[in-house]
This record gives structure tokens, sequence and C-alpha cells, in this order.
């Protein structure tokens, strides 16, 4: 089986930073495009930035000019370093995943989309 874990969520001060990690382990076949959105209480789940394998990266709009996506291909990890960070960044955050991995059967099978549990992110004073 394959798992997305995050990591580095909490309560953090409005303008501070913040940096988000998730990693992917498991039976692995292909790790593609991965990325980050958020659930915010009472609101849609909304992509915040994705990263292909290549280094090319999507943000939403709420991510534009705060938050950086990057990735380390060689450790399956995804990151999401978040800045000058505000009360409405308040959110779950979940990890996503396009790839591949095989079954306990050996049977190799494609997700496009691969969640997280989530980490909570709180930015209040």
């Amino acid at each position: 089986q394959v798992q997305l874990v995050e990591s580095g969520g909490g309560l953090v001060q409005p303008e501070r930073s913040l940096r988000l990690s998730c990693a992917a382990s498991g039976r692995i076949l292909s790790l593609n495009t991965m990325g980050w959105y958020r659930q915010a209480p009472g609101k849609e789940r909304e992509l915040v930035a994705s990263i292909t394998t290549d280094g090319n990266t999507n943000y939403g709009d709420s991510a534009k000019g705060r938050f950086t996506v990057s990735r380390d291909n060689a450790r399956k990890t995804v990151y999401l370093h978040m800045n000058t960070l505000k009360p409405e960044d308040t959110a779950v955050y979940y990890c996503n995943a396009d790839l591949c991995y095989y079954t306990t059967h050996d049977t190799p099978i494609c997700q496009r989309e691969y969640w997280g549990k989530g980490t909570l992110v709180t930015v209040s004073s």
C-alpha cells in the first residue's frame, strides 16, 4: 500500500512562516505531479500549489507570491513553504499525488488523485 504523510502543521502567528512536508512511501512505481490542497471550515477544498517531476509549478490564487512548492524526487517528498501567513490561511492542508503503485498482488495501479490525511494549519495571534 502507499501512504502520503503530511507533517509540519500547527499553530503559527500571522505574518510568520511555516513549512509543510509530505512524504510518499510504499510500493511506488512512479510519482508524477504532487501538490497541496487545503480546506477551510465551511469551504470547498481548493488547490494551493502543485509541481511536476520536472519542477513545473502551478499555484492557486491564494498562494501566489507567498507560498512556494518544491520537491525532492529522491526522497519522494513535496514541500510547501508558506510565508506571510494570514488568518484566512487557516485550513487543513492535504497532500495530493498522481502516482502508480503495486498492490499486494503485484498489480500495477495508477491513481490521478491519491490523498494524504491532512495536517491542520492554524494562523492566529
